[in-house]
C-alpha cells in the first residue's frame, strides 16, 4: 500500500483491507493513507450532524444494551473494532463493505472517469471540514499492580488542582493547550441504569485534544497501563502530518504522570 519507507515502481493499489484472524477487528487502507482506531473524531462529526451518541466503557456489553434498545446502530473502539446493529459483537467484514458502499457512493456520478474517489480524497475532505485527531496508544505491560495503582492515584489526586497541572505541563511543553477538563470517567448505563466507575482518568485540553490514562487486568501478578495520546488540529496547514510528529507535545503525558519513576520504563511496551 506503499506505506513503507523503501519506495516502489509498482503503482500501489487504491483500496486495502485487513483484519485479524476471526474478522472481528479490522483495518482499511487507501494508497498511502492509514486509518486509526476510533478517537474524538466520532464525537465531532456527530455533534456537527446532529447526531445523538454515546462514549461508553470499554466492553461490547454498553454497546449491546445501547443497539438492544434502539439507541444507536453503528458503533467503534479504539482496537479497530466496528460494528453496526445487525449482530451484537464487532464485524470486521461489514466495516469493509462499508467502506465500499462509501466509495461506490462518492463515484456515482462519475463512474466511467479516469480519477477515482479514493480513500485519500474522502479523508482529506473529512480533514477539512471536521479537522484531523490525531492519535496514538502506549501499553506498558505487565507493570507491578502496586505501582501501577500508586501511579493512577497520583493522576487522580492532581486533578484537584488544574492550575498545579496547567502549570506543570507549561514547564515540560509552553506549546500545549491548557487542561479545562479533568475527570475519573464513570458512565451510566441509560438501559438499565447501572454504573460503571475508575473507567480511566482524562485530561481535555481547550483546543479538543485530550490524555486519558487506563488501567487493564490489575491481577496479583501484574497490570497493563494504557496511555491514549490524541491531538485535535483545524486548518489545512496542520493537516495530513506525520502522527508521531504531531503528537510530540503531548508527550506531556509521561512526564505528568511520573511513568519512569512508578514504573521503571522508559519505553512503552507496545506503540499503537
Amino acid at each position: 500500500m506503499d506505506l513503507g519507507k523503501s519506495s516502489s515502481n509498482v503503482e500501489p493499489p487504491e483500496f486495502g483491507a485487513a483484519a485479524d484472524g476471526d474478522a472481528d477487528r479490522n483495518m482499511i487502507l487507501g494508497k498511502s493513507c492509514r486509518s486509526m482506531p476510533i478517537s474524538a473524531a466520532f464525537d465531532v462529526v456527530a455533534k456537527n450532524l446532529n447526531l445523538k451518541f454515546f462514549e461508553v466503557p470499554t466492553g461490547r456489553k454498553f454497546f449491546g444494551n445501547l443497539m438492544d434498545a434502539g439507541m444507536c446502530s453503528i458503533c467503534g473502539e479504539e482496537s479497530f473494532g466496528t460494528g453496526s446493529d445487525h449482530i451484537r459483537e464487532k464485524d470486521g467484514i461489514w466495516a469493509v463493505l462499508a467502506w465500499l458502499s462509501i466509495i461506490a457512493f462518492k463515484n456515482k456520478d462519475d463512474l466511467g472517469g479516469d480519477k477515482l474517489v479514493s480513500v485519500e480524497d474522502i479523508v482529506r475532505q473529512h480533514w477539512a471540514t471536521y479537522g484531523c485527531h490525531y492519535y496514538t496508544r502506549y501499553d506498558y505491560e505487565n507493570v507491578g499492580a502496586g505501582a501501577a495503582k500508586e501511579l493512577m492515584a497520583n493522576l487522580g489526586s492532581m486533578q484537584s488542582s488544574l492550575s498545579d497541572v496547567n502549570k506543570l505541563i507549561k514547564e515540560i511543553r509552553s506549546d500545549v493547550s491548557e487542561v479545562v477538563v479533568a475527570d475519573e470517567f464513570e458512565y451510566k448505563d441509560p438501559v438499565d441504569g447501572s454504573v460503571s466507575k475508575h473507567q480511566g482518568i482524562q485530561y481535555l485540553f481547550g483546543d479538543g485534544s485530550r490524555l486519558v490514562f487506563r488501567l487493564s487486568g490489575t491481577g496479583s501478578v501484574g497490570a497493563t497501563i494504557r496511555v491514549y495520546i490524541e491531538q485535535y488540529e483545524k486548518g489545512s496547514s496542520k493537516t495530513g502530518r506525520d502522527s508521531q510528529d504531531a503528537l510530540a507535545p503531548l508527550v506531556v503525558a509521561l512526564k505528568l504522570s511520573k511513568m519512569q519513576e512508578y514504573t521503571g520504563r522508559s519505553a512503552p511496551t507496545v506503540i499503537t
